[in-house]
């Protein structure tokens, strides 16, 4: 399936503004959907897009948010939970205040964006909740201690909400991307000391050799929230470039 395939259908993605999430509005559009890009800052949201200011760590924000995509869209059928943070660190270096920054926005966040879209995906025929998870929540990556926990719990919140909502007709996956080319990889080169040496060796880490492109995890977010993958719930989709599953003689 393709394009089209969306068509009628009205999704929501929280971090819409940008990166993965911007790629994912997009294809979603691109397929049908309407779609509503809910960010801290939605300016560059293509056209025929709604974009909504929203904050996933503040609940009455998310609420007010997706109330207006549902007035605008007359409900909520595909709901992309992709807002998140990142943070470098160890258990050690990280503060408390970061650790509760990142839970809060990576793992409450999504709480609380489904906690309002619940109701309204009940009333679909084709509803789906695709979460953005992470290599880091299946494989240990240094100095990502915080940002690695948050992703785990992502991981096991996805499989659970799967066996809460299947009865109620709604179906929960995630997607797992590698270290994918986002403004923030690009900001965190950008300030290693040497750029060049940091991205070859971002490269290296994952067997495909090269970055995984926003469009990439995209398509495969698109996949799993669309109804060809109607008999897919509780699933985790690595686009990593084999980086989970590989171990290839040097």
């Amino acid at each position: 399936m393709g394009v089209g395939e969306f068509d009628g259908l009205s999704a929501v993605v929280t971090g819409g503004g940008s990166g993965i999430g911007l790629a994912v509005v997009r294809e979603l559009a691109s397929r049908g959907a309407k779609v509503a890009a809910l960010d801290l800052d939605p300016g560059d949201v293509p056209a025929g897009v709604l974009g909504l200011k929203c904050d996933v760590s503040d609940e009455g924000s998310v609420r007010v948010a997706v109330d207006e995509a549902v007035q605008r869209h007359g409900g909520v059928d595909v709901l992309v939970n992709n807002a998140g943070i990142g943070a470098q660190g160890t258990v050690e270096t990280n503060s408390y205040e970061e650790w509760h920054r990142v839970f809060d926005v990576n793992v409450l966040g999504i709480v609380r964006t489904t906690r309002a879209a619940l109701p309204h995906l009940r009333k679909s025929a084709a509803a789906s909740i695709v979460n953005t998870c992470s290599i880091a929540a299946t494989a240990g990556l240094p100095d990502r201690a915080a940002y690695s926990a948050s992703k785990g719990a992502v991981l096991s919140l996805t499989q659970a909400m799967a066996a809460d909502h299947i009865r109620e007709g709604i179906r929960v996956n995630c997607v797992n991307p590698g270290t994918a080319d986002t403004p923030w990889v690009r900001r965190l080169l950008s300030a290693a000391d040497d750029p060049d040496a940091e991205l070859a060796a971002l490269n290296a880490r994952q067997p495909s050799g090269r970055l995984v492109s926003a469009e990439e995890v995209a398509a495969a977010v698109a996949y799993l929230a669309g109804p060809s993958a109607g008999a897919t719930t509780g699933t985790s989709l690595a686009v990593d470039g084999g980086m989970q599953g590989l171990r290839l003689r040097k």
